[in-house]
């Protein structure tokens, strides 16, 4: 991570190979096919951190937004102590580009927001 804040704008890790503990904590991991059809129903799993994070009243994830590019998909708000930040959505891409980009976004009340990505090849 740079030398900014964790709330001035999007966070992602400097090196993504070999991420700190608050980045492991904090990256939206997704897990959905690579390929997909047009128009046909997919499922999206997401879970916030390859290393489980917390869900205390003081520290928490609030929501998880998926988008594609920059097209809103779907928000998920969660509650501390009775969720975790673990979702799966169905969702369908009625598009006609080729590929697109899966934009995943979720905020820690202690650390700010975090943002992965994936790719996803759309087939008629």
């Amino acid at each position: 991570m740079s030398d900014k804040g964790l709330f001035c704008g999007m966070n992602k890790p400097a090196d993504a190979s070999n991420m700190t503990e608050t980045e492991k904590k904090h990256m939206p991991v997704i897990d959905c096919p690579d390929t997909v059809k047009a128009g046909e129903p997919f499922k999206v799993s997401i879970n916030v951190g390859e290393i489980p994070h917390v869900m205390d009243e003081g520290h928490h994830i609030q929501w998880i937004d998926v988008y594609f590019k920059n097209n809103f998909f779907a928000r998920v708000d969660l509650t501390p102590k009775f969720t975790r930040p673990e979702v799966t959505l169905t969702l369908a891409r009625h598009s006609k580009h080729a590929s697109s980009t899966l934009r995943v976004i979720e905020r820690c009340n202690l650390h700010g927001q975090w943002e992965a990505t994936k790719e996803i090849t759309v087939t008629e």
